[in-house]
């Protein structure tokens, strides 16, 4: 690895906001592909960041912390990497159900798929099954994201899923739950494709459902 991959490697990793955005510019600088700065440098950081969480090496705030250094770069980097058309690995709606408000979690599933190359779609919290339909419709995104924090707003992801069969949309959605109180069980229950029980594995599970639907 090039000296400045491995430095914003590194930096990612550290949670170093304006190290992320020296070395990303540094790479620039020296001519690197925006593809190589992002995938080599910070998508491998973050793979990283997962693996040590799942190690019990890293909690949640060293995981928000490594992400939003990951996003400060990108924000130098996008417009690289609109100018090479970079593929997106897909196309994730987000969004926490009616009646919670609940999104820290929500938020840091979103960078770490934001970091593995998804296109992220953010509708927030609070978000109606109505509103999931009509941004499908609207978006077509590859997968569906939900999230819930209370028992008693884990009963809006069934809505939201019964809404999508409704309109006829659940064929062409790959949709995900999570959350505090949300189990394995419980997605299988309701019939959601798939179930993480945080935003490490979250990236393992929508890439499994990305490869079923390719």
């Amino acid at each position: 690895m090039e000296e400045v991959l491995k430095n914003l490697f590194d930096a990612v990793l550290g949670g170093d906001f304006e190290g992320v955005k020296t070395n990303v510019q540094a790479a620039l600088d020296a001519g690197l592909e925006p593809g190589v700065i992002l995938n080599d440098g910070m998508i491998a950081a973050m793979r990283e960041v997962g693996a040590r969480f799942e190690a019990g090496e890293y909690y949640v705030p060293e995981m928000l912390i490594a992400a939003r250094a990951m996003q400060s770069g990108m924000t130098l980097l996008k417009p690289h990497l609109q100018k090479t058309e970079r593929k997106s690995s897909g196309k994730v709606l987000m969004g926490t159900v009616k009646g919670d408000l609940h999104d820290i979690g929500k938020n840091l599933v979103g960078l770490m798929l934001e970091g593995a190359g998804y296109e992220i779609i953010d509708l927030g919290v609070d978000v109606p099954a109505e509103e999931f339909v009509k941004k499908v419709m609207e978006l077509k995104p590859d997968v569906v994201g939900m999230s819930a924090l209370l028992t008693t707003t884990m009963q809006s992801m069934r809505t939201t899923l019964d809404a999508l069969t409704a309109a006829g949309l659940r064929n062409h959605v790959k949709v995900i739950i999570g959350g505090a109180p949300v189990t394995e069980a419980f997605a299988q229950q309701i019939e959601a494709d798939g179930f993480s029980p945080d935003a490490s594995r979250a990236v393992n599970v929508v890439n499994s459902l990305m490869e079923e639907k390719l």
